[in-house]
């Protein structure tokens, strides 16, 4: 049964999910303005670095645990190495590509997220949003082959933080039955950290251009900062959304984050989308409503079918 103040919930959820969309963006500007001075794997580290300063007298004035159970912590080392792989594919894709284009390759995720449930987890999926899912990815093309005819390479590094946070999602669900939202974040930051400095100082050792240790100097700290505050902030407001609206309420919402990119994308860098990516979003967006719509009938159905005989 519903409480009295369900409606004031989902409404907080709301407003929670859309401050997400509002606040997600700005990780990507500041990490466009920190990687145009700072090597990405530094930025990367520094996400994860002032993630944990954050989060830990929160976790302290919580009085929340500090240990993780062996397979908590198994589940957030996974959390932790997919995180620092999306971040590093998406810091260097912006790098050189406009926001926008990016963010709209990258939001293919609800798709790879449909199709690992299906294909890996053997989750039911009809084939209405298996036709969805591949519509997505077709979409996902239009942005693609003029960023790749640009920028080369690097436009295909947005489907890679589509494949890897599509895995911290599912990760992230099967987590959160183990350990509270604000440790998760605490410990996913402190572990990213660790798994981050091998390959940064071999990088550095060997001279790579971009993944290796650099102190920013002036200006660049604070775009560095940025990331870290930007993505602590917008994350946890993700995650307290869906503690108090269902994610079939939050998932169309999740859509606005592409005009608010756009948007930002184009006041600090003037950069704004062209014909194509535009198809290629309507493409994705479209496809992305039509299987949370499906999703929606599936449950209605389940929850209204009667019990199987015993």
């Amino acid at each position: 049964m519903s409480t009295p103040h369900a409606p004031d919930r989902i409404f907080l959820g709301i407003a929670l999910m859309l401050g997400f969309c509002i606040i997600a963006p700005l990780i990507d500007v500041a990490s466009k303005l920190a990687a145009q001075g700072v090597p990405v794997g530094t930025v990367t580290l520094g996400r994860f670095v002032v993630q944990g300063a954050l989060m830990a007298p929160i976790v302290a004035l919580m009085g929340l645990g500090w240990r993780l159970s062996r397979r908590a912590l198994g589940l957030t080392v996974a959390r932790a190495a997919v995180s620092i792989l999306a971040t590093y594919c998406f810091v260097a894709a912006v790098r050189v590509m406009p926001i926008a284009d990016a963010l709209a390759i990258a939001f293919v995720e609800p798709f790879v997220v449909l199709l690992i449930g299906h294909f890996v987890l053997r989750e039911e999926v009809g084939p209405r949003r298996l036709g969805a899912a591949t519509v997505g990815f077709i979409g996902a093309l239009f942005v693609i082959q003029p960023s790749f005819s640009e920028f080369g390479a690097v436009a295909l590094f947005p489907l890679g933080t589509a494949v890897c946070f599509a895995l911290y999602i599912l990760i992230t669900r099967a987590l959160s039955r183990l350990t509270h939202p604000v440790a998760m974040q605490f410990h996913t930051a402190w572990i990213a950290m660790l798994l981050c400095l091998p390959p940064l100082l071999i990088g550095t050792a060997v001279g790579h251009e971009n993944i290796r240790l650099a102190a920013p100097e002036g200006i660049f700290w604070l775009w560095c900062a940025g990331v870290g505050l930007a993505a602590t902030i917008s994350h946890m407001s993700m995650t307290y959304a869906l503690k108090f609206a269902p994610s079939s309420t939050l998932a169309p919402i999740h859509y606005f984050e592409m005009l608010t990119a756009t948007l930002f994308g184009y006041l600090v860098f003037g950069d704004f989308p062209n014909w194509l990516t535009w198809i290629g979003v309507a493409i994705i967006t479209g496809s992305g409503l039509y299987i949370i719509h499906r999703e929606r009938v599936t449950a209605r159905a389940l929850a209204t079918a009667p019990p199987e005989p015993r």
